[in-house]
């Protein structure tokens, strides 16, 4: 979502790099240019202002390092204030006590009911027993897609019948159905609109006073830019929600809600979510997403995905197939799966430092290359996976059928992984040669 703003702001610091020192002239130049790409990117002019402002003050006072560069001195500082305008550190999201209920309030196509159903898989993962409560009454077939969602991710769901259009009797069954299930927690998907009106506002503030969730979150639809601020602030008149939830920050919008919302509505940012796969949620950390915007990559979020897909065992054994050079084709193809797990992979790359400045700019990997590598290595027997100096010519017009390929395509899977190989041996030759301690992570 924030390419378009990384880029133009890489731009502004490419344009000081080889200054000697920066001017008050340069200063008003840079923060000129700042305001135009935080306007472009849809941050609202108020939140830009300020944030202007203070990155201006900041560069003119004394507080700047004579040890920094011209550019090390403008990103310190945009870095900072980009943090401290995200929400300073991370919100936790801990449910005290027994049991607790999180309302989940939000307009209708804001992704609210999937949310619900990520939050529950969210809350398993920590140890809770959540069950879904279907609220809306309104939306056809609401219910019927909380209940599909939790058949996918395993979670009870408590609702009502077709006719059932009392929202007060449908919580208190669901209450009693929770607690017959020994669920701890319930999560209230309610009812949304396509537009903010009095009869909803009326029915969630009634919802929220016999319920008393723990969290009220509000989910707004990132690619919606400054209409989501809009949105949250008008809930704000009528509701007391604790937190706000983004979804669809994996689009290509401008992205200025994440950069305003918490500025104009005092709520924290509580939860990321950048996919359509029912486990693609986050606990939002302001640090993090600014490092992204600026690119400094977020090497802590990569770590996180990939100890999520890969345990401590798996971990040691594919260390030791590296050091010992035993790395194969079946190795590969796990290896394949879980990236796919981690999610796109343009997206993953550009977690790594320095790795969105070196990737082309309008670069998109194509999600289809790695179903068809895994293709031609499933159609491999496993002697050929474990060796694959044994696939001659008629092996490969073999393979190449069976997986829909074409030789050629064979042909350039195996020299790729040969030398990828040699990579990997020359990188183990360099461990033993320096003394390294050697790690797969």
């Amino acid at each position: 979502m924030f390419n378009n703003l990384a880029q133009k702001f890489d731009a502004i610091f490419s344009h000081i790099k080889n200054r000697g020192k920066l001017t008050e002239k340069d200063i008003k130049e840079t923060a000129r240019e700042v305001r135009r790409a935080l306007l472009e990117a849809d941050v609202n002019f108020r939140v830009t202002k300020q944030f202007v402002a203070r990155i201006e003050e900041r560069l003119i006072g004394e507080e700047v390092s004579k040890s920094f560069t011209p550019a090390q001195q403008i990103i310190r500082i945009v870095n900072e204030e980009l943090i401290e305008l995200l929400g300073h550190a991370p919100v936790p999201f801990q449910l005290q006590g027994g049991f607790a209920s999180v309302m989940v309030l939000g307009l209708q196509g804001a992704g609210k009911t999937t949310f619900c159903a990520k939050l529950a898989r969210f809350l398993e993962k920590k140890g809770r027993k959540p069950i879904l409560v279907a609220l809306d009454v309104y939306r056809p077939a609401a219910a019927d897609q909380l209940e599909i969602l939790g058949r996918q991710v395993d979670i009870p769901v408590a609702r009502g019948s077709a006719g059932d259009k009392n929202v007060k009797d449908l919580f208190a069954r669901a209450r009693t159905v929770a607690r017959d299930k020994l669920c701890d927690t319930m999560i209230l998907d309610t009812a949304g609109r396509l537009h903010i009106d009095d009869d909803m506002m009326a029915e969630l503030e009634m919802l929220q006073e016999i319920a008393a969730p723990e969290e009220s979150l509000l989910v707004l639809d990132s690619m919606t830019g400054q209409e989501a601020v809009n949105v949250a602030t008008a809930f704000k008149e009528r509701l007391d929600f604790t937190g706000v939830v983004l979804t669809k920050l994996d689009g290509d919008a401008r992205g200025g809600a994440a950069l305003s919302v918490r500025s104009v509505t005092g709520s924290p940012i509580r939860f990321v979510s950048m996919g359509e796969k029912l486990g693609d949620l986050d606990i939002f950390h302001p640090d993090r997403l600014a490092g992204r915007i600026l690119g400094m990559g977020d090497m802590l979020t990569l770590i996180e995905k990939t100890q999520e897909v890969v345990d401590a065992d798996e971990s040691a054994r594919l260390e030791k197939a590296l050091r010992e050079q035993t790395f194969n084709l079946g190795d590969f193809l796990g290896e394949l799966k879980r990236v796919k797990q981690m999610g796109p992979l343009d997206d993953l790359l550009k977690m790594i430092p320095g790795m969105s400045r070196a990737l082309p700019k309008d670069m998109s990997v194509d999600p289809g290359q790695i179903d068809r590598l895994e293709a031609i290595i499933s159609s491999m027997t496993l002697d050929e996976r474990a060796r694959p100096q044994i696939i001659d010519g008629s092996r490969r017009k073999r393979i190449a059928r069976g997986s829909g390929s074409t030789v050629q395509e064979v042909n350039q899977l195996l020299k790729q992984f040969q030398q990828m190989k040699k990579m990997m041996k020359n990188m183990s030759k360099m461990q033993k040669r320096f003394k390294m301690p050697f790690s797969f992570n």
